[in-house]
């Protein structure tokens, strides 16, 4: 049934979400119909209100919006009337809905497809285009998992597990999936990060064993995602504290990488190799200095990342984020030329767009990749080549599965690998500093911030000024690989 307006909420319309792109510099639209997008509209704000319902008592159905057994949370805040959600979607959310209302409606004038009452009695059904070009009505929810037999406190407990995974796929609306696991991630009460585009979806997620097990069982029976299987999903110790809130969102890269998919695509992805088959090359490019000088391992991480782990013998590019990867694989190509390539990253997602902007080069003899990263290399082999911690992008910065601590203070230089935010508000760097040299205030990952940080003028002001930190401003944006 289609979800009630409150009498006294002014219906969401495209004039004011108008208003609203010409307020924040969006181009308008020409000549918006209001009445034919009136369905789409309804649906959209229908699906975001679905995305924020939770069960009370783990017993309803999905279809139960607006009983004694559910609530609404959203931006912090719990409602327990419908009402309340209403109007907090409309004032604080109109941004989310017109662009969900666009991908539903975009399918209507080309298939007669009408959002009606008959034609559309449930608050979860969306059209998905299909590959024979037709489009075909789905109910969102077939594709959540019953939680009326779960108590609330399996799904909501302390202790947990983090789940990364990622699937390249060809998905034909990432909003409709979106949506989807919006609502599937708030029902099982996740925290964490889920990017999906038309090339697939990328996650790392936090929330209960019982609620990590319910998701994956979810995923696999998702018709886009059948391919996965359980090995697909990495699993370490953590839960939903590990991460500030959720974000779902659609982007055009699946992984930030700075290069279109449709002109560099997974599908011309490197050579893959089990963590069996990589730990043997590695053992070889090791014991024979042939080989090690025909063969470059290369870490397609970030440099931070590969400052407290790597594999031995690599070769760990300098760069700050995946994006400069493209530009650093073109200033060395000449290093590449004839060599046989091994990449390897934390779970693999980034080596699969990375191999394949190699590969799309022609120089190199041959590209192989780690399947499943370093995370599944480790759990077969934890004493293996890998030494030091493994960063992952949460609260808990790093996880290890060894002793090994080879990176060192930034301050006093002994063993350490344990990071922290700069101390200063404008900073977004990570800095390694030991106990003892945080006990005497050296917080900050320069000089520059470390002044700024106890400069008068930051603290009266109250906001962050300009990022002007000598790291940033020393560090080399596309470095230069040393002979190999």
């Amino acid at each position: 049934m289609e979800m009630p307006f409150h009498p006294s909420m002014p219906e969401p319309d495209v004039e004011n979400c108008e208003k609203w792109r010409e307020l924040n510099g969006r181009p308008a639209r020409a000549n918006p119909s209001r009445k034919r997008r009136g369905p789409a509209r309804k649906r959209a704000f229908a699906l975001f209100i679905k995305s924020r319902q939770v069960s009370k008592i783990g017993n309803t159905s999905p279809q139960e919006l607006g009983g004694r057994n559910v609530h609404w949370e959203c931006c912090g805040k719990q409602f327990e009337e419908v009402e309340d959600i209403h109007k907090h979607v409309a004032n604080e959310h109109m941004p989310e809905v017109l662009q969900q209302t666009e991908a539903i409606f975009k399918v209507l004038p080309q298939n007669n497809i009408k959002l009606t009452r008959k034609h559309d009695s449930s608050d979860n059904n969306v059209a998905l285009p299909q590959h024979n070009g037709t489009k075909e009505v789905f109910d969102i929810s077939k594709w959540l998992p019953d939680t009326s037999h779960i108590n609330l406190d399996e799904l909501t407990c302390a202790a947990g597990e983090v789940l990364l995974y990622y699937s390249y796929c060809d998905i034909e609306e990432p909003q409709v999936i979106c949506t989807w696991q919006k609502t599937l991630c708030r029902q099982l009460h996740f925290t964490g990060k889920v990017r999906i585009s038309k090339e697939g979806i990328n996650g790392t997620v936090g929330g209960c064993k019982t609620a990590t097990e319910l998701y994956i069982q979810t995923m696999l029976s998702h018709p886009l995602f059948q391919a996965m299987s359980t090995e697909d999903f990495k699993r370490s110790a953590g839960g939903s504290h590990c991460f500030q809130d959720l974000r779902v969102g659609v982007f055009k890269e699946v992984v930030p990488m700075g290069v279109d998919p449709e002109t560099v695509s997974y599908k011309d992805a490197g050579i893959h190799l089990t963590p069996e088959e990589f730990h043997r090359k590695v053992e070889a490019l090791s014991n024979n200095a042939q080989i090690r000088k025909d063969t470059i391992l290369l870490d397609c991480r970030n440099f931070y990342e590969s400052k407290i782990g790597n594999f031995q013998h690599c070769v760990a590019p300098n760069i700050r984020k995946f994006s400069y990867f493209p530009d650093y694989v073109d200033t060395n190509l000449e290093c590449f030329k004839d060599k046989q390539v091994l990449m390897y990253c934390t779970g693999g997602i980034r080596c699969e767009r990375g191999s394949a902007y190699l590969r799309s080069k022609d120089v190199c003899k041959e590209v192989y990749q780690l399947k499943g990263g370093i995370h599944k290399y480790l759990e077969q082999f934890p004493s293996g080549f890998y030494r030091g911690k493994l960063f992952v992008f949460d609260n808990r910065y790093a996880i290890s599965a060894n002793d090994d601590v080879i990176a060192e203070c930034g301050y006093c230089g002994v063993p350490w690998d344990e990071y922290r935010l700069c101390s200063t508000s404008y900073c977004c760097q990570l800095v390694l500093s030991c106990i003892h040299c945080r006990e005497k205030g050296l917080l900050a990952c320069c000089v520059v911030c470390q002044e700024k940080g106890n400069s008068t003028s930051e603290i009266q002001s109250g906001r962050p000024g300009k990022e002007e930190c000598e790291c940033t401003q020393k560090r080399v944006r596309i470095p230069v690989m040393l002979p190999h």
